[in-house]
């Protein structure tokens, strides 16, 4: 029996073939592989002489030859294959570990050249895997170090079970595949071409069911791992996390992402029914609670600070389904665990990334860039179009309630006070609508004082900023645009209420 053995992650590498070698198998290896397996006093023979051929071009080319190839792809049960290895001199290869150059690592360095890029491109690897794949039947194919003990243990058995050979194959094409994925971004990143989109999903967790019950749904990771990711996340405590938990879990993070300042988000059905800043996330959490106490009832919540055993007291009179935070006492998690179906969980919070956004449709699949604008993007007095201005408490409050109305959806209106929502309304059909339920909220839980209004998209007519002016609402941020912006700043100056334009709109839909 032999084994190729050609490896750049040396990890486990010198007991598995220490027990191959144990096991009666000719241990065929390259380079790098063959000094290390060398210096563990581990007999090999070098490619070079099964090929009968020297490495050449700096390495580029070594395995790629009819003696191994042959060797690997020979079906054993084909008189004919095994004559044509008999008469050329060729012995099979029962077992092939290869994994690949560090491409992916190599591209993570944000200052490597392209032809630094190129030399990480592994090609007589991929193929010797995809060859012994294709043969599954009559070779191992090993690519992951997380498979040595599993096969070992299936060679000194005897078993040669055909499943798992499949189950390591079915490995090596995910694995090339990723790699390809990996290159061809790479390339197609340099010469900005968007011709081809090539996405690698790793599943986090199979998923109770989709939306509704008698859907399937899995969740998956896409990329690397990144700030702001439930895909990345620590789960402490609690139920497992539905689709709709996770839609939810991350519209709340989103929203989060946006505060540097103590900031506590309550949310339902992907909408911000409370939000708040606060000089601790505590005061933040009871100004938005307050917001809204009967929405957060199975609500969402997430903050950006630790939670302490304070503040989980107080979070622990209300039913949530899920609670997020970039950390927990000890404290707060022996207060948390008393609710066990409470789902509890650790997210990073650094910076976000751009990262493209993706979104299903049937047949189809749309791309586009994260709408991070407003993190670059503040709020001035240069926005003003009205002849009315705002003060500094205004327009803190402004950029605050512009912030949420991104995350709200369209059509969108956010009205709030003192850094904390006192009505939303989200998803209506016409804008003055969401005015409508922002506002009637506001009424209900006596929230009317000093409130500013929020829009996601430009008044097409002036009959929200005269609603403004009926209800006593101080200023207005919109993104302005409209072939009618001048009904709505006339109506403001009549009324002397500032009115500010973004020039961008934050539709979300």
């Amino acid at each position: 029996m032999r084994a190729l053995l050609s490896v750049s992650n040396k990890l486990g590498l010198i007991p598995f073939a220490r027990e191959l070698s144990n096991l009666g198998f000719e241990i065929i290896a390259t380079g790098g592989t063959k000094k290390a397996l060398d210096e563990a006093g581990i007999k090999t023979i070098y490619v070079e002489d099964v090929t009968g051929f020297p490495e050449i071009l700096d390495g580029r080319v070594k395995t790629l030859h009819p003696h191994i190839h042959g060797g690997i792809l020979a079906k054993r049960e084909n008189q004919k294959h095994m004559e044509a290895l008999k008469k050329l001199n060729i012995e099979t290869i029962d077992l092939l570990c290869v994994n690949l150059y560090p491409f992916k690592e190599t591209i993570k360095n944000p200052d490597v050249t392209l032809a630094e890029a190129i030399e990480q491109i592994d090609i007589g690897g991929p193929s010797m895997l995809r060859s012994a794949a294709k043969n599954n039947n009559d070779v191992y194919v090993v690519c992951d170090p997380a498979d040595y003990d599993k096969v070992i243990e299936h060679l000194k058995n005897n078993s040669n079970d055909k499943n798992f050979k499949l189950q390591l194959a079915a490995k090596v094409f995910a694995h090339t595949a990723s790699y390809d994925i990996a290159i061809a971004n790479y390339f197609a990143k340099q010469i900005n071409d968007d011709s081809n989109i090539f996405i690698e999903g790793k599943k986090v967790s199979n998923l109770r069911y989709g939306e509704n019950p008698h859907q399937k749904a899995c969740f998956y990771q896409i990329g690397e791992k990144e700030s702001y990711s439930l895909a990345n996340a620590k789960f402490l405590q609690g139920k497992e996390l539905s689709y709709n938990n996770i839609a939810d879990a991350n519209a709340a993070l989103m929203i989060t992402s946006e505060f540097k300042e103590p900031f506590v988000v309550g949310l339902k059905h992907m909408n911000p029914c409370g939000a708040a800043i606060g000089k601790n996330n505590l005061e933040a959490w009871n100004k938005t609670y307050e917001a809204d106490p009967v929405s957060i009832f199975g609500g969402i919540v997430c903050t950006n600070r630790e939670v302490n055993e304070e503040l989980a007291l107080a979070l622990k009179p209300v039913f949530l389904e899920v609670l997020i935070a970039p950390s927990f006492t000890d404290g707060a998690k022996k207060v948390l665990a008393k609710k066990k179906n409470l789902r509890v969980i650790e997210v990073e919070m650094s910076n976000i990334s751009e990262e493209t956004q993706y979104t299903s449709v049937h047949g189809g699949l749309l791309a586009q860039q994260q709408d991070i604008a407003s993190y670059t993007t503040s709020l001035t007095k240069d926005m003003v179009v009205t002849d009315s201005n705002v003060d500094d408490n205004l327009l803190k409050d402004l950029e605050f309630a512009w912030k949420i109305v991104k995350h709200t959806k369209s059509n969108a209106i956010v009205l709030a006070s003192n850094g904390a929502t006192c009505g939303v309304g989200a998803g209506q059909m016409n804008r003055i609508g969401s005015l409508e339920i922002a506002y009637n909220e506001a009424v209900s839980f006596k929230h009317t004082d000093n409130l500013v209004l929020a829009s996601d998209g430009f008044f097409p007519f002036s009959d929200c900023v005269e609603f403004a002016a009926k209800h006593n609402i101080k200023a207005i941020v919109q993104p302005g645009g409209s072939i009618r912006d001048e009904d709505s700043i006339k109506e403001a100056n009549l009324n002397n209420i500032p009115m500010l334009f973004t020039g961008r709109r934050h539709f979300k839909h």
